[in-house]
């Protein structure tokens, strides 16, 4: 009996202190919103968390811990509705439990949920709803603010506006700061009427200046910042979006539309990479985790060359999308550059059987036939894509290219011609099939060809120093015209200084017309370069260099 007795006495001490602090609590919170103090914020904070360790039941203390927790900044929207959700579920008949996760809800932009809020914050106090009604008015004009203005929410928040008004003798207490809130967002609403005209007319820049007062004299950034961002993105003025938007995200940093905005513009610039990662990564963090965002941050670790990253990414999105032949060919793209070929060689399979699109697969069996070629030197399986992917579309040049390179180097000549001479009839402005096409020539002694083609490749580039050096080799080896062949190598070199075959040729022609300091120095170069990009075997050069002085 004297333990009962006790334990009620200890619950009656803890319920007294929960109130006492309570009222501490309102005090201070009440002396926050007229100041704007930050001690009367903390120590309000602090008051309302001492009252719940007392008793962990007395609902207010929740959903105002939860708009003062959002004030500072230390929760996101989620959470303050995760707080409003628990005063609800202490005491489900609690108006204003229902109006802040309301409140809350709207803010979040989960519109139909707030309303419902709204709603039974009426029904279980019809008498005084003058703050629910009001409310809601207000979430009708937020609505239309974000979508388009319609009759049926125009009516809506009239209604409301004019019956929370009536009813504003019996719910004086708090209104104060509702009209401040309603006047704010008849004033959204006209700000945002002037600038959808000025939009239509198309007096864009006018329309930027309306929203940036808009944003200056209601601070509502979120909304008139993703405008001008808006704006600036019709007008393809992408470095002006990205800054609104990111001074949207500023008051809104969770709004998950202006977070993929940013996103999609800096992720096609290099240096905002890592910005671009960051958006999708808040939004992966705000539960927004599907498929085509960990595909997009796959890219984004790809552009950095951070290929773990890049990998992991890939897989989780085809965790939600296992079907999907773009996210195989992605994985397996980014497996080829961490040199992890066999697995990658696993997904392009898969994306080709999938085969979304002839023209798309096609490409896909040519970069799994380069794997074959020339990494595995496995030149059937390699030929057997690439025919694969002439039979999906017959009309890819560069497939032709890497066919005739096949043929090559089995020594089948006539073939290789074939195959260059065909990528040259799909696409006769790429210069590399002329290139190739030439050295073809030039192997069948076709001399006269092969100099048209060399010339053709460097008509449509002129900087094509590879072009310059093979052409540069007819004249010295076939023509035996030493002057056009130095000019042709030094054309090269001027291009590409570090040009190991350039080099060393250059030093041939040094060589056969006597100078033998000059090829000395040349073939110096070249073995200098090619220590550090391999062309040519490097005991080629040394036998070179030290013949040039034998006696």
């Amino acid at each position: 009996m004297m333990n009962n007795t006790f334990t009620t006495n200890h619950k009656f001490d803890l319920n007294i202190m929960a109130q006492d602090y309570m009222e501490i609590a309102r005090k201070y919170h009440e002396q926050y919103l007229i100041k704007g103090c930050k001690t009367d914020l903390e120590n309000a904070v602090e008051s309302y968390i001492e009252a719940i360790k007392f008793n962990p039941n007395i609902p207010e203390a929740y959903y105002r811990l939860a708009t003062l927790l959002w004030d500072k900044g230390e929760i996101n929207l989620s959470s303050a509705i995760e707080q409003c959700k628990s005063a609800i579920n202490i005491s489900p008949s609690n108006p204003n439990a229902r109006i802040y996760a309301g409140f809350f809800l709207e803010l979040a932009k989960k519109y139909d949920e707030a309303e419902k809020e709204f709603k039974e914050a009426i029904r279980l106090n019809p008498l005084k709803s003058a703050r629910s009604r009001l409310s809601l008015a207000s979430l009708y004009i937020d609505k239309m603010n974000d979508t388009q203005v319609n009759a049926k929410d125009m009516s809506k928040s009239l209604y409301y506006i004019l019956s929370g008004s009536l009813s504003i003798a019996l719910d004086y207490s708090s209104l104060k700061m509702l009209y401040k809130n309603l006047s704010k967002n008849l004033t959204v609403m006209f700000y945002d009427f002037i600038g959808n005209i000025l939009e239509k007319t198309k007096n864009y820049q006018m329309a930027v200046k309306t929203y940036d007062m808009a944003a200056n004299s209601t601070g509502r950034n979120s909304i008139f910042y993703k405008k001008i961002g808006d704006i600036s993105v019709k007008n393809e003025k992408l470095k002006i979006a990205k800054e609104s938007y990111l001074k949207a995200l500023e008051t809104n940093p969770y709004n998950k539309d202006l977070l993929l905005k940013v996103a999609s513009i800096a992720k096609d610039y290099e240096q905002e990479t890592d910005t671009a990662i960051d958006c999708y990564t808040k939004l992966l963090e705000l539960g927004d985790n599907n498929a085509n965002i960990y595909y997009e941050l796959g890219h984004l670790y790809l552009k950095k060359e951070d290929f773990i990253n890049s990998i992991n990414a890939f897989k989780l999105a085809l965790e939600k999308d296992e079907e999907n032949p773009f996210y195989h060919n992605a994985l397996a793209y980014a497996l080829v550059r961490a040199e992890q070929y066999e697995e990658a060689c696993d997904h392009y399979k898969i994306a080709i059987d999938k085969n979304p699109d002839n023209e798309w697969t096609a490409i896909v069996c040519q970069s799994i036939a380069s794997i074959y070629h020339k990494i595995f030197g496995d030149i059937d399986s390699a030929m057997t894509f690439l025919k694969m992917a002439i039979m999906m579309d017959a009309n890819n040049d560069e497939v032709f290219i890497e066919l005739g390179d096949i043929y090559n180097e089995c020594d089948d000549i006539d073939s290789a011609i074939k195959s260059y001479c065909e990528a040259i009839k799909l696409n006769p402005k790429n210069p590399v099939s002329y290139n190739k096409c030439a050295m073809a020539l030039w192997q069948k002694d076709y001399l006269e060809e092969a100099i048209i083609a060399y010339n053709k490749a460097l008509l449509l580039d002129p900087e094509y120093y590879a072009a310059y050096n093979n052409l540069g080799v007819i004249y010295l080896d076939g023509v035996r015209n030493l002057k056009e062949a130095k000019r042709l190598f030094e054309t090269a070199l001027n291009l590409k200084q570090d040009y190991v075959m350039a080099n060393f040729n250059l030093g041939r022609v040094y060589e056969l017309d006597g100078e033998n300091i000059a090829a000395a120095k040349q073939y110096q170069k070249a073995l200098e370069y090619n220590e550090l990009n391999p062309e040519i075997d490097t005991e080629e050069i040394r036998t070179k260099l030290h013949s040039l002085f034998e006696v």
